[in-house]
């Protein structure tokens, strides 16, 4: 999993990862909106880093966890999927709209394969001070550069550069900024 080479979803370590961050997010899901130091402790238990004044909004869903490291001053807005399991890194200053999806999985054209329940995984990296729009998809193993902005519902198929605008399905850049 960790080297983005195929691994079966049922391996044991891996269900393990996954009750864990089930139970973690869970928790930090059904807080009290006015516990805010409470749901930051969970979410430095569960995520692999958040830093200094981020603000994370339930609900969230995620596989694992650690390995998602999200910057500081950072704002998720309700119902990020990120999906985990490739690393998802997020940088300083990013602008997160409400239920946009972060997802690092594939699986594989080949029905047995499928059924075999064989998986693989891309990373995902948004730079700093990138704003995604609501309902926003970034696919495996994207990369979004640092000043650029996604529009609400874009599906982020391939790398962005620094300081663009993309919009649409699949997402492509309409103008600098």
């Amino acid at each position: 999993m960790l080297a983005g080479e195929p691994y079966h979803a049922d391996d044991p370590e891996i269900v393990a990862d996954a009750l864990r961050a089930r139970r973690l997010q869970d928790s930090f899901n059904q807080m009290a909106a006015d516990d805010g130091e409470g749901r930051r402790r969970i979410l430095e238990e569960l995520l692999g880093a958040i830093g200094v004044g981020t603000e994370v909004r339930p609900p969230l869903y995620c596989d694992y966890g650690w390995q998602i490291r999200i910057g500081a001053r950072t704002f998720v807005n309700f119902g990020l999927v990120a999906l985990d399991v490739a690393a998802i890194i997020i940088g300083d200053d990013v602008q997160i709209g409400p239920n946009v999806q972060l997802l690092t999985p594939t699986h594989p054209l080949d029905a047995d394969a499928r059924r075999a329940k064989w998986e693989a995984a891309l990373p995902i990296t948004i730079s700093s001070n990138v704003w995604l729009g609501g309902g926003a998809i970034v696919l495996p193993g994207v990369s979004i550069g640092d000043n650029t902005v996604v529009g609400a519902g874009a599906v982020v198929t391939g790398d962005l550069p620094d300081g663009v605008l993309a919009v649409g399905n699949p997402a492509r850049i309409v103008r600098e900024l």
